[in-house]
């Protein structure tokens, strides 16, 4: 009875080893990017500045009236150079389409800049 009561222990002594630095390496890389965002953050840009951001090097993108700096994420981007067809111009349509995962909507905050001037 001793050694099962020793072995749960231990079972769950081991599995918090495992689980534990995935919550907290998340929590930092949230305030990581958070603190860059506002770092970075203009109130607003017009189009003409989101067009000179157009190359695989320099990459920003407008969804739904918000500017987002992509450049990071272009080499990692599953579809490949799909995401420079948009380069430096709207992306909404081809962002809200069915070839994308849900978690692309919670991952595309990171890359957040700032609002489109209307």
């Amino acid at each position: 009875m001793e050694l099962m009561v020793v072995t749960l222990i231990l079972g769950f002594l081991l599995s918090l080893l495992f689980i534990a630095p995935r919550f907290i390496k998340s929590d930092q890389t949230k305030k990581v990017h958070s603190d860059t965002n506002i770092k970075t953050v203009k109130k607003a840009y017009n189009k003409t500045e989101v067009s000179l951001h157009n190359k695989r090097t320099d990459c920003w993108i407008i969804i739904k009236e918000k500017v987002y700096d992509v450049t990071p994420y272009v080499e990692e981007h599953p579809g490949g150079d799909a995401i420079l067809v948009h380069a430096g111009d709207d992306s909404t349509e081809g962002f809200f389409g069915p070839q994308h995962a849900t978690r692309v909507f919670d991952m595309i905050e990171d890359f957040y800049i700032g609002d489109l001037e209307k």
